[in-house]
């Protein structure tokens, strides 16, 4: 179920606005009272700037427990892309059902842009997006204008495009799958609130989701063992993570059975392994297939997100270069030193560049 996408030939062509406030605050929901038409001019311009935050995120669908066909956003979006004429409609829809769930005290309120945007570039294809777009907060812009000759400088608030809070791009692109969704969360927490309450989307578990999950997974599992082991262990963080991404770069198929006997090893360590893979699983929803192709481009992600720091609680902080984290062999050696009870990390090199 991947996709290219490509955004170069998008246009924006109309927009449903609302202010979206607080219920339990008792502040209110007011909704666009006809589409705002965008002048051609400003349509691409607008376009790339409504979609520049939807580049390299996870796919997701739309998800029900009983049928597509009693979710209400993919309801939704299938009566605009069925007829323009339902974006007032329908536009206004999903913001008071937005309003609905945005009872949890810590939600903000916001401006909410929802907007029908053409000529997205799907494996090849154009086909049409719905953009939603909420901002929770204005900055102050300034500009300078001409008056009677001299110079002034103006203050506005406003939207920082940099800085939109949460999105989700609806693509009319396999319908009856739940269409192909993006989605983001900038608080970084992938909220409940925005994916599940609101968007009601799971992820698309294709192979760059499974490849990055586990990747990920196994990276954190293994630095977290790494920490309560016995202080004689002398084993750095980063070549216990390496273990994990080495499997993956030399696998073509990703086999848990497999990855446990090869990584993992003890019994004791594959349970917990499984108690944490169980705990991401509730997190999520849904449980993870236990095999499937690797996503080499994610493989190097992951790789990249190796922790390739120690702080020490002797006051001494090393870091190192990913690729040097890598094969840190031949310029650290490390180990137990007995008399002190202490572990030891022995560095070569042939100059100090920072002189």
């Amino acid at each position: 179920m991947s996709a290219k996408i490509r955004f170069t030939s998008a246009t924006a062509t109309g927009l449903v606005l609302a202010k979206v406030g607080h219920p339990q605050r008792d502040e209110p929901l007011q909704t666009s009272k006809e589409v705002f038409k965008i002048e051609e001019k400003d349509q691409e311009p607008l376009a790339a700037i409504f979609l520049k935050p939807f580049k390299n995120l996870t796919a997701h669908r739309f998800s029900h427990h009983s049928s597509l066909d009693q979710h209400e956003m993919n309801a939704c979006a299938a009566a605009i892309f069925a007829a323009d004429d339902g974006l007032l409609e329908k536009g206004c829809d999903i913001a008071k059902r937005l309003y609905a769930k945005s009872n949890h005290p810590n939600i903000k309120s916001g401006d909410l842009c929802i907007s029908l945007v053409r000529d997205i570039d799907i494996n090849g294809e154009l086909t049409r997006g719905l953009c939603i777009l909420k901002s929770e907060s204005v900055v102050p812009f300034l500009s300078i204008s001409t008056r009677d000759g001299d110079l002034e400088l103006h203050t506005e608030q406003g939207i920082n495009p940099e800085k939109i809070d949460k999105g989700c791009l609806i693509l009319d692109h396999l319908a009856n799958k739940g269409y192909y969704v993006l989605t983001f969360d900038r608080t970084g927490s992938d909220s409940r609130f925005w994916v599940r309450d609101f968007l009601g989307v799971v992820p698309v578990t294709d192979s760059p989701f499974l490849t990055n999950k586990y990747a990920g997974m196994a990276v954190a599992f293994i630095e977290k063992e790494k920490k309560g082991k016995p202080a004689a262990d002398d084993t750095p963080p980063w070549d216990n993570s390496n273990a994990a991404i080495t499997y993956f770069e030399e696998k073509e198929n990703f086999s848990l059975r497999e990855f446990e006997d090869e990584v993992l090893k003890t019994p004791d360590a594959k349970a917990r392994f499984a108690e944490h893979r169980s705990k991401i699983e509730e997190e999520q929803g849904h449980k993870l297939d236990d095999s499937f192709e690797i996503s080499k481009k994610d493989v190097s992600k992951a790789r990249k997100k190796i922790r390739t720091s120690m702080k020490l609680d002797t006051g001494v902080e090393i870091r190192l270069k990913p690729a040097l984290a890598d094969k840190p062999d031949g310029v650290l050696e490390h180990g137990f030193d007995e008399a002190r009870k202490m572990k030891f990390i022995k560095i070569y090199f042939n100059e100090d560049l920072a002189d």
